[in-house]
C-alpha cells in the first residue's frame, strides 16, 4: 500500500469514526489537541485502524508516542510492514 492510500484511508477513519473536517486532517495536526481526541478515542482508533487496515495492533507501545496525524500515518505504514514480513 502506498503512502497515498495510508493518508487517504487514515483521514477517511478520523472523518467517519470521529466526524472531523477533512480540512483540518493534516500531517502535522496533533491528534488531541488540534482534532480532539482523548485516551478514550485512542482506543476507538485502533479498533478503526485494525479493521480498515486489516492489521493486528496489541499493547504497542508506539502507540502511546502518537501525537500528530503523520505520526498516525508512519505507524500504520511500520506496521503493515511488519506484518507483511
Amino acid at each position: 500500500m502506498t503512502r497515498e492510500e495510508i493518508v487517504s484511508k487514515t483521514n477517511a477513519v478520523f472523518a467517519e469514526s470521529f466526524e472531523i473536517e477533512p480540512e483540518r486532517l493534516k500531517p502535522e495536526a496533533n491528534v488531541f489537541l488540534d482534532l480532539g481526541l482523548d485516551s478514550l478515542d485512542t482506543v476507538d482508533l485502533v479498533v478503526a485502524i485494525q479493521k480498515r487496515f486489516g492489521v493486528q495492533i496489541r499493547d504497542d507501545d508506539r502507540v502511546r508516542a502518537i501525537r500528530t496525524l503523520g505520526d498516525v500515518y508512519d505507524f500504520i505504514e511500520t506496521i503493515q510492514k511488519e506484518q507483511q514480513g
